[in-house]
């Protein structure tokens, strides 16, 4: 079965400031600000919502289809997805444009400043959910504003289970739009946060949004996650990182154990703990996409973690 990962394909270019912004920037002089931030430490990142899933999903031996528009710039991208073995049949490049591209410089304090390029991203109504063939399942995940709509149609349209991921596009949405998306979906999965502005903007409860899918999914961070579902509720129990080093991306990791989980039927408990498993291997790690593992492995870790295997 074939996954299609609709989504962002970006690199993520990160930054580290050796000091504190507050000691260059005066607070009375913001309105004529003109700074420059040495950042001796670099590293470039492959990242984007469609990627991030699309790899993660490819670690548990699924078949993702990451569906997405990328500029000229692409090359390192494709070598990289190449290497795994990623389809890449619905990537579209757009030679015009660049792939969309974040620049974060961080301080000592861990404040950031950031600028985000969307540049292709926003052709990503190019590509057509409906022309893609052997498509068993979806996701709907941060996109360029049209496609996502667009996208959300088609996959009801075809009749094609799909996840609605709002993440940082849910700013982009009204109420009536976020509705109109959750009773197109088969699955809501959002963080904590969002679920609440899901909830402020759609003036949905959660009961509200549980009656329209099959299941409502919250992430909680370090507490795990909890699962709703039209019959019962699903505390999710976390799993536990052997270290922490970046949580970047852990959501993503996160969303790829679910879609697996849920091609292959499993009980929610198990598609839940499958979930907080990817992202916790994800944290271990530097960056969204340096993870190394296999099934086999990680069905290891998910019997020392949980006390039964897949």
């Amino acid at each position: 079965m074939s996954a299609l990962i609709c989504g962002s394909l970006a690199f993520d270019t990160i930054m580290v400031f050796p000091d504190q912004f507050k000691n260059h920037i005066l607070p009375d002089k913001v309105h004529i600000l003109n700074v420059s931030f040495l950042v001796p430490r670099m590293r470039r990142e492959l990242g984007g919502c469609a990627g991030n899933i699309a790899y993660n999903l490819k670690l548990l031996g699924g078949s993702p289809i990451p569906m997405g528009t990328v500029g000229q710039d692409f090359g390192p991208y494709r070598e990289h997805f190449e290497r795994m073995g990623i389809d890449l049949s619905q990537v579209r490049v757009l030679e015009d444009m660049f792939t969309p591209q974040c620049f974060i410089t961080t301080d000592h304090d861990n404040n950031q400043i950031t600028a985000f390029h969307p540049g292709a991203m926003m052709r990503s109504h190019d590509n057509h959910v409906k022309d893609v063939p052997g498509v068993s399942f979806g996701i709907v995940a941060p996109d360029g504003r049209e496609g996502m709509i667009q996208n959300a149609a088609e996959f009801l349209e075809c009749g094609i289970p799909f996840i609605f991921d709002p993440g940082q596009a849910l700013p982009l949405f009204n109420g009536p739009e976020l509705r109109q998306f959750i009773e197109q979906a088969d699955y809501v999965v959002v963080n904590d946060y969002e679920s609440n502005l899901l909830q402020e903007r759609t003036g949905w409860s959660e009961t509200d949004i549980v009656a329209r899918t099959k299941a409502y999914i919250t992430t909680q961070g370090p507490r795990g996650a909890i699962i709703h579902t039209p019959e019962k509720s699903y505390d999710i129990p976390p799993a536990h990182e052997r270290r922490v080093v970046d949580p970047t991306g852990c959501g993503d990791a996160f969303r790829a154990g679910l879609i697996f989980g849920i091609e292959k039927g499993y009980d929610w408990l198990t598609i839940g703990r499958m979930g907080n498993l990817m992202g916790a291997l994800k944290v271990e790690h530097p960056g969204t996409q340096n993870q190394r593992f296999d099934f086999a492995e990680f069905n290891d870790q998910f019997k020392q973690q949980f006390g039964y295997s897949l």
